[in-house]
């Protein structure tokens, strides 16, 4: 019976799970971002505690706990109109009626019990979906990415 490859090396096929990277959220691009402040109207601008990784078109979707008030839109899902600075994107959701103002509230300096925090996150799927009328023909469109796997080598 073959040995498993020499330490320092790497085993191709099968990987065997002592080699996989664990699943972190910063190695898949877009990732999820809590929110610092949101922005009501027409259309609803978020903006970020970090930079942000998303394109004008991507579907992205609200999280926002009670307690950070503009619950209302929890769950909502839009379409990013416009990367307005590098923490900010505006999105194609209506906040201008019946919405609660947004507060703010940052993590506590000692956490003794799970934190909820306003996010912002990305719908869909990987970006290898056709979605014209050509079906597998012509496949130049395809749907906005939503995890793309940026792990380490």
């Amino acid at each position: 019976m073959a040995t498993p490859a020499a330490s320092g090396t790497v085993i191709t096929y099968p990987i065997p799970a002592y080699q996989n990277m664990p699943i972190q959220a910063n190695y898949f691009q877009p990732s999820r971002f809590v929110i610092s402040a949101i922005s009501l109207g027409m259309t609803t601008t978020v903006t970020t505690t970090t930079t942000l990784n998303y394109v004008v078109g991507q579907e992205v979707r609200l999280i926002i706990p009670p307690n950070f008030g503009s619950y209302q839109l929890n769950e909502k899902t839009g379409f990013v109109l416009s990367v307005d600075a590098s923490n900010q994107v505006t999105l194609s959701i209506d906040s201008s009626r019946n919405v609660d103002a947004f507060v703010y509230v940052a993590p506590p300096t000692e956490i003794i019990e799970p934190f909820e925090s306003a996010q912002i996150v990305a719908v869909g799927d990987v970006n290898t979906g056709a979605i014209n009328a050509s079906g597998n023909l012509d496949t130049s469109t395809y749907i906005p990415a939503s995890f793309l796997n940026i792990s380490p080598q």
